[in-house]
């Protein structure tokens, strides 16, 4: 296949009926053909029809669901198989005008059980995996029309936090269906970006992407939700604290990405401290932060962890992950809380600050009453808002400024939002989403 439209003579089968999914590491679903680098980036490998629940309980009816895998690149430039699921709306009449977003999942996790392709479907023993609660945002987004995006953005390793590649996966995600004729899609058809915390982290990796990588796409504009921005000093801030599982997350996979961080955790890590980090390989990302609350790397390390830090190659790593050096084309909405416990708001300037020195317009919104895991609700109303009307191709630019705000839910505007936001995850808990 030479071209990104879709060659109806690839394999497809329907799952609908399948009683309990396999995990993507035992899914032939996910493999390669040997003729994968032959293949361009977007091309379809294989495509099937699935079920999605809420919880993996709570099976969704009204929608309609369907599993691409399609060729895209990794984080050393080698081509791999990654898989997309396409959600749309009930209502969707694919003669009409399209529009699709890109809503990117807080896997967080090296663990394949929460990737969306998995933990979203009837059946999957997926406890603690994030992308099963934001099935209630998504429902708010096919309630709009839209259709909607999933991608496994951490690549069928789980390299948590790896910087570019989640930005490769999602832009031919996007290229894979709008090629996929039942979705009623195109290349024109106008996409929008959108993330919340390790979702955000793999929205701005798209939106950094695309001006060179997949410049074709027509992105109206990204919306990035506490998007992490340096995440080698999220690492120092973490370690130690109650959420010092998400660190550890991050090490257990990166480890493996970068061999030269691979030998330094070789050469220096316990055998304790080992066993730690392949146990994550299994957890989900609930069940890391409450197992590994407030474990220290200092502990599990010789010599000192700040010296181990001051090693070259994990500088070299931690300059690799940080956002914000290369610049998005499109407008970019960016929300952070000021106290968040999590994602160090400093962490978050300074990603934005290097956006509006690159002349990108950045709309920034900084909330004081709010922390990491309640923006992502709070703010909901605006950010929706926001991406809805770059689909509208609102006449009004976008300011590039910086605004601090008592709380986005305390805008009026924000009140309807909140209604429709209760309304769509209602119809989720009850399997009518879409």
């Amino acid at each position: 296949m030479s071209e990104h439209a879709f060659d109806w003579t690839v394999p497809h089968t329907d799952e609908r009926t399948t009683r309990r999914p396999a995990r993507p590491g035992d899914d032939p679903f996910y493999d390669a053909p040997d003729d994968l680098a032959r293949l361009v980036p977007g091309a379809i490998v294989r495509s099937r029809q699935v079920r999605v629940a809420f919880l993996g309980l709570v099976t969704q009816r009204r929608l309609t669901a369907w599993q691409l895998a399609y060729r895209s690149t990794d984080l050393h430039g080698r081509a791999e198989v990654a898989v997309t699921t396409v959600l749309v709306p009930r209502e969707h009449d694919p003669k009409r005008p399209q529009q699709l977003v890109a809503y990117q999942c807080a896997i967080d996790a090296v663990s394949d059980r929460c990737f969306p392709s998995y933990a979203l479907r009837p059946g999957a023993r997926a406890w603690g995996a994030l992308p099963q609660f934001e099935l209630m945002i998504i429902a708010g987004l096919l309630d709009k029309g839209y259709v909607v995006s999933l991608c496994d953005h951490e690549g069928r390793n789980g390299y948590f936090a790896a910087p570019r590649e989640p930005g490769y996966r999602v832009l031919d995600g996007i290229r894979a269906a709008t090629a996929y004729p039942p979705t009623g899609m195109t290349r024109d058809t106008p996409v929008g970006l959108i993330g919340y915390s390790g979702g955000g982290m793999a929205s701005a990796w798209a939106a950094e992407m695309a001006r060179d990588y997949a410049p074709e796409i027509p992105i109206v504009g990204a919306v990035l939700g506490s998007p992490v921005g340096d995440p080698g000093e999220a690492f120092i801030k973490l370690n130690g604290g109650l959420n010092a599982g998400l660190p550890a997350l991050v090490v257990s996979g990166l480890r493996h990405a970068y061999p030269g961080l691979g030998e330094i955790v070789r050469r220096h890590t316990h055998a304790d401290g080992i066993r730690r980090l392949d146990r994550l390989q299994e957890m989900t990302t609930v069940e890391a932060v409450v197992r590994y609350a407030f474990d220290d790397f200092d502990d599990f390390v010789d010599p000192p962890l700040a010296d181990v830090l001051a090693e070259p190659e994990v500088i070299e790593v931690f300059d690799d992950l940080r956002l914000g050096v290369a610049a998005p084309q499109c407008p970019v909405l960016v929300l952070q809380s000021v106290h968040d416990q999590i994602i160090d708001v400093a962490d978050v300037d300074g990603q934005v600050a290097r956006y509006v020195e690159a002349g990108v317009e950045v709309s920034y919104v900084r909330d004081r009453l709010s922390e990491h895991i309640s923006l992502m609700i709070l703010g909901l109303p605006t950010m929706l808002t926001w991406l809805e009307r770059r689909f509208q191709q609102d006449p009004a630019p976008v300011t590039t400024r910086t605004r601090t705000v008592t709380s986005t839910a305390l805008s009026p505007r924000a009140w309807p939002g909140f209604v429709r936001m209760l309304g769509a995850a209602a119809k989720t808990a009850t399997g009518r989403a879409g």
